[in-house]
């Protein structure tokens, strides 16, 4: 599969070739990064991570608590310094991908995570979000109500655990990002040498960093503030990842029927966020928009949405809604969304339709 950039891909199914057309038209003058934009996100992003690092640091010595307010800062210029990096992973930073793989590099070691590797998986997510038959490889362990049932009882139990929200949101973030990364057989699927060595390259990187840090204000102090940075933040961008493919009529499909564009209308939420909330996660809210077509910059996303009324027809995920995530866990099939473990046998079973925004995209005009 090739990663560099990611691309869409769209599936030669001559049924859906007039909605493939309308929408690839409506993106199309968005995907172009602007560079002065990308530098001023640069700055804006990266310089005052540090410099919130270090204000948690000197402040060790009035509180701590004021030291994890100082942190709490710094875990959302990381989220934000993470979306340059998924930018970049995709090539829409900026024209020159070379320019990319600096910037994505920067940034994934601001937030321990192997860029190449990452960009490899993340890859692999764009191309089968949504299908049944392709699970597995960057997303949120998802399994069927009818799996579920077939399983022995301990599979079940760690299913259970895992989909625990003080696991998935709290502890295994950390786990993931701090020990789970740095291991390549886990965080890297392919097999060329550059996903592979990027784990390396990263894992010294971070153990120089930590070695340095811990000589120059101590070991204590570095993990007083270092830790709770990348707890904070990656529970935070584990919980943004969760609520964009982890809601209630979220589009699923086993492969012979899934299409592209709805599993990124679809499978994919519109995650309406206070505006501070969206400038720190780079718009990423508009995760369908994003889906649609990785090459559109962030911040860019919000235009797109707005300025196409085939868009405005998607309904928002506000974050009250979103805490209705927590009690999902497994699709069901044949009701077409998802549910606890429990299901209302009771319940009519009607055929799954997709909202009726569908033949205003099909309807938006062709090239």
């Amino acid at each position: 599969m090739s990663v560099e950039p990611i691309a869409s891909p769209i599936t030669a199914d001559s049924s859906t070739e007039k909605k493939k057309i309308s929408w690839q038209k409506a993106v199309a003058k968005y995907q172009t990064p602007d560079l002065r934009i990308s530098i001023i996100q640069i700055f804006t992003s990266i310089p005052p991570f540090f410099m919130c690092w270090y204000l948690a640091y000197r402040s060790l010595e009035v509180h701590y608590l004021l030291t994890l307010l100082f942190c709490a800062l710094a875990a959302m210029f990381v989220f934000r310094s993470f979306i340059l990096l998924h930018d970049c992973g995709h090539g829409s930073f900026s024209k020159n991908q070379k320019f990319n793989d600096i910037i994505g590099i920067v940034t994934g070691f601001m937030s321990f995570t192997p860029y190449f590797a990452w960009r490899h998986s993340h890859a692999i997510h764009h191309a089968t979000s949504g299908d049944l038959d392709r699970r597995g490889t960057g997303d949120v362990w998802t399994l069927t109500y009818d799996e579920f049932q077939k399983l022995p009882r301990g599979q079940q139990w760690f299913y259970r655990l895992y989909r625990n929200p003080f696991v998935i949101f709290v502890i295994g973030p950390t786990i993931d990002f701090l020990i789970l990364q740095r291991i390549g057989s886990i965080v890297n699927v392919s097999d060329k040498p550059r996903e592979k060595w990027s784990v390396v390259y990263t894992n010294i990187a971070l153990l120089v960093m930590a070695i340095l840090m811990s000589a120059l204000i101590g070991w204590q102090n570095f993990v007083l503030v270092q830790l709770p940075i990348i707890a904070m933040a990656s529970s935070a961008g584990v919980w943004m990842f969760y609520v964009q493919h982890q809601f209630e009529d979220v589009y699923w499909e086993r492969h012979e029927n899934w299409n592209y564009a709805d599993a990124a209308l679809y499978g994919s939420s519109f995650y309406k966020l206070p505006r501070i909330l969206q400038w720190f996660t780079g718009n990423i809210g508009f995760h369908h928009i994003h889906h649609l077509s990785p090459r559109i910059p962030n911040y860019k996303l919000e235009a797109c949405h707005y300025e196409n009324e085939m868009f405005t027809e998607i309904e928002p995920l506000t974050i009250r809604e979103s805490l209705k995530s927590l009690r999902i866990r497994l699709f069901d099939e044949d009701r077409g969304k998802m549910i606890g473990y429990h299901r209302e046998e009771d319940e009519e079973v009607a055929p799954v339709t997709l909202p009726m925004v569908t033949p205003p995209i099909a309807a938006a005009g062709a090239e």
